[in-house]
């Protein structure tokens, strides 16, 4: 902070640039100063710092020079972007006066603040996804949330009733926003803070109380859509305060009274979507694999789409399955009309392939910061609208024919862009070349007095060296003195009389004439007035193209729409996917079916399908054994995948399907600590797991793999047994469940627990080998192999003997004592082993016996075992 004193002493642009950044604190300013963007004092030395741009100072009317690093003006979208890529806010500062024309200091203002949510700039966006700015206020009565994408003009809002924490992190998981704005008591809120710091990347930051009071809210909100709260469905106060803080952030950012491209909000309800909860999204990898890449997810085996805008939202479409049957039929019958029409689906995907991004360019257009030549790739994009309405002509899906009714060719717009401007327009509109010859008469005539004059200039040079005998002479320019001639030492004696010398170099002079003067007018003013005409008509196509964006933005919807659509029959052709049968009914009922990412890395083995049958009645929970490595995680996440994909109106990996709609899939898998917030490994289960029992319905989706692993065996599997009756209970829960266990106890509770069935996953043994199958077969696994396991993961030969030695002398010490459920349940239980007796083992092996599968000599292996085994 600089003192009274010392600010009496600055510079007067430096006053200025000091008034400015009053105005913007804990912003980085970017002001400009002829083709520079400057930043002084701490801004320098950060911006130094973070981009690596060398430091230096300038006068300022102090004793010390004030540190400054500065960047070109035709570059600094890129800095712009590195810098909020690293969390910070920039105000760019720009002249708002022509320095050639003003009096005195120049003036100037800050037009745009740039944050990590509010980009528009495609150089700060990944076009494959939403970039969202996401509010959250805290109440008593719960969460008022909005997600706004201020570079599509989306916006959403939503009201989570107390405790909303889980609900909070719900959201943001599935919208992943880049930066975060709050009030006080959200970011006090130890589960909302937490999981913001530990477990997403956005830039957060707290509001003040005013931003969202109530009398603020209704003002901005009426200003921005001119309607009132109860007209736009905003019931909760919680959730208008959001949009009412998102709402003024945005625009206070963007240096507008009204965000010119949000014009419409979606309230969230929940009878829309299934309910996804974080740790869901990220155990599935619905849109990202667990090392944040989109190769290995769900998306990446779906997306064959060919615009940014189709992209964008077939990861909506993934993340926000339907509830409803009829929507889901509606995008079922346009992806099997696309899938049975090879000749449709190719020439759409044509059309469609490498469409510039409509609804990010047209934001820019509003916002006046597009270019000519992301208008001429926008025209472009317009040119493939007539055929795609010719391919959709007479189509028998009615999602097709409505998506036909939406296109508009906008035979005016691309009639505009196409005529004025040039077919490959520079990326600056501020230094002419972008318009058509022929456009504008004013224009033309001004480009040929400029055209006449060079080659009058031209004619000039050529009359001079005869008149004057000097071979060398040459007519050049420069900024300083304009038009000049310029004469090498060697022929000084032959310049005439009517020449005045203007500059004196090491080996020439140059002069000027009055006849140079007078051409020099004409010329420089004729091109000074060419480069502000072609300005002044460019803003004018860029308004009447901005003046269309509704027209624009439903046709960009639409083609949006037909590309995900195009994308799932593309993806269903090349993989094998068929039609399921969605219905309101309670059953999951697969027949061999298929993990849609895994079996994309199998090579040339190919994937074991397997079938399920799941329902409300008998068939709610299915307790799954088998040794690790066999696939038990990969069968219950494929069933997880294929229930989304077919509520999203995907075709699925499997023969056959028939989905009764579930309103939600929960799921806990795998093992991790949560160190960042102090949890073990258990303790993260157990959460997990806690907020599955509170949350869940009878029409939920439960996956459980391997529920008290991280804790003593006895408390481990008592645990499970709980959390398995709990979720089986039809009174409490009764949901449909997969439940992955090595408590080869629990498989008892099929006796003793309705609705509850046996599956393993099979193995075959060969002596001391073991091979997968990844067969589900009914029934409980015989073993858990965990020795053969260990062998096949490599340890070494003298430790998976020492297993086998220490394992056998284990399962002799255990005898034929064996624990049950009613000796669990008595106090006085002893805690003994888990391990049956050797004819307890034979006898399950022979039940899972698949004769089957093994050979004659396989057979008599195995019955000589059994023997040895009894003996």
């Amino acid at each position: 902070m600089l003192t009274q004193e010392e600010l009496s002493k600055l510079s007067p642009l430096m006053r200025q640039y000091v008034s400015v950044k009053e105005q913007y604190p804990g912003v980085i300013l970017m002001f400009r100063v002829g083709d520079f963007y400057e930043m002084f004092f701490d801004d320098a030395k950060v911006v130094s710092r973070e981009l690596d741009l060398v430091l230096t100072g300038k006068e300022c009317g102090l004793p010390e020079r004030a540190p400054m690093c500065g960047v070109p003006y035709h570059a600094v979208d890129t800095y712009i972007a590195r810098l909020i890529a690293k969390g910070y806010k920039v105000a760019v500062c720009e002249q708002t006066e022509d320095p050639a024309t003003a009096k005195g200091l120049v003036k100037r203002d800050v037009l745009r603040v740039h944050t990590p949510g509010t980009a528009i700039e495609s150089l700060s966006l990944d076009e494959g996804k939403n970039n969202y700015l996401a509010c959250i206020y805290k109440a008593e009565n719960g969460c008022g949330l909005a997600f706004a994408d201020v570079s599509t003009g989306y916006l959403r809002a939503s009201f989570a009733p107390s405790p909303a924490g889980a609900r909070v992190i719900d959201e943001l998981s599935q919208y992943d926003p880049s930066e975060i704005i709050l009030n006080a008591p959200a970011a006090e809120d130890n589960e909302i803070s937490a999981h913001i710091n530990n477990r997403t990347e956005a830039f957060a930051s707290v509001l003040d109380d005013e931003d969202f009071a109530p009398e603020t809210v209704r003002a901005t909100i009426e200003n921005q859509f001119g309607r009132t709260l109860s007209d736009l469905g905003l019931d909760s106060p919680e959730a208008a305060a959001a949009v009412g803080a998102i709402i003024a952030y945005l625009a206070d950012t963007q240096k507008q009274d009204r965000l010119l491209n949000i014009t419409g909000i979606e309230i969230g309800s929940d009878g829309q979507f299934m309910s996804l909860s974080a740790a869901t999204r990220r155990n599935l990898e619905l849109t990202e694999s667990v090392r944040r890449e989109k190769k290995g997810s769900l998306l990446w085996v779906l997306d064959k789409t060919g615009s940014p805008m189709g992209k964008r939202l077939l990861r909506r479409w993934i993340e926000q399955p339907l509830l409803n049957v009829g929507a889901i039929a509606g995008r079922q019958n346009a992806v099997e009309e696309l899938y049975a029409d090879t000749a449709l689906r190719t020439d759409l995907a044509e059309s469609l392939k490498g469409l510039s991004d409509i609804e990010r360019i047209m934001t820019r257009a509003v916002y006046g910061s597009v270019n000519a030549k992301e208008l001429c790739s926008l025209r472009r994009a317009f040119d493939a609208v007539p055929d795609i309405m010719a391919a959709l002509d007479g189509r028998n899906s009615r999602l097709l024919s409505d998506i036909r009714r939406r296109l508009d060719p906008l035979p005016d717009i691309r009639e505009l862009i196409g005529s004025a401007f040039v077919d490959d327009p520079p990326m600056t509109v501020r230094e002419g070349g972008m318009i058509r010859d022929g456009f504008n008469s004013e224009l033309d005539e001004l480009r040929s007095l400029v055209d006449g004059g060079k080659g009058r200039l031209a004619g000039i040079e050529e009359a001079e060296k005869q008149r004057t005998g000097i071979k060398k002479l040459r007519i050049g320019y420069n900024r300083v003195f304009g038009y000049y001639i310029e004469v090498t030492n060697s022929f000084k004696e032959l310049v005439p009389d009517n020449y005045i010398r203007k500059q004196t170099l090491t080996n020439a002079e140059r002069y000027i004439t009055p006849e140079l003067k007078e051409l020099e007018s004409k010329v420089l003013g004729a091109s000074e007035r060419s480069t502000s005409l072609e300005y002044e008509i460019f803003t004018s196509v860029r308004k009447k193209v901005a003046d269309a964006q509704g027209r624009i933005r439903r046709t960009a919807g639409a083609v949006a729409e037909l590309d995900v659509l195009c994308s799932l029959a593309t993806a269903a052709v090349q993989n094998g996917y068929e039609r399921p049968v969605v219905n309101d009914s309670d059953s999951v009922i697969i027949h061999e079916g298929r993990h849609a990412v895994v079996e994309k890395f199998s090579g040339n083995a190919p994937f074991v399908p397997n079938d399920c049958t799941l329902d409300c009645r008998d068939n709610r929970a299915l307790i799954i054994t088998g040794p690790n490595m066999a696939g038990k995680s990969t069968y219950m996440r494929q069933i997880a995948l294929i229930v989304i994909m077919a509520q999203m109106g995907s075709f699925v990996p499997a023969k056959s399907a028939e989905i009764g709609i579930v309103d939600s899939v929960f799921t806990r898998i795998g093992a991790s600590d949560d160190l960042s917030a102090g949890q073990s490994t258990f303790m993260t289960e157990m959460t997990e797991v806690s907020a599955i029992l509170e949350n869940a319905t009878s029409r939920s989706l439960i996956i459980l793999d391997e529920v008290g692993r991280g804790t003593s065996t006895y408390d481990g599997m008592s645990i499970a047994r709980a959390v398995l009756e709990y979720i089986a209970d039809k009174k409490r829960i009764g949901a449909k469940t997969l439940f992955a266990t090595h408590y080869h106890e629990l498989t008892e509770l099929e006796d003793r627990i309705e609705g509850v069935k046996n599956y393993n996953i099979t193995v075959k043994k060969r002596g001391g080998e073991i091979v997968f199958l990844r067969r589900i077969a009914r029934g409980g696994a015989p073993a858990s192999y965990g020795v053969e396991v260990a062998k096949l993961a490599g340890l070494p030969g003298s430790v998976i003997a020492s297993a086998r030695k220490i394992l056998a002398e284990l399962e002799a010490a255990s005898g034929k004592e064996r624990v049950v459920y009613s000796d669990l349940e008595r106090s006085d239980a002893p805690q003994v082993s888990f391990t049956s007796g050797a004819q307890d083992d034979v006898l399950a092996e022979i039940r899972n016996l698949d004769i089957n599968t093994l050979t004659p000599i396989e057979a008599l292996s195995t019955l000589a075992e059994f023997r040895k085994k009894l003996e």
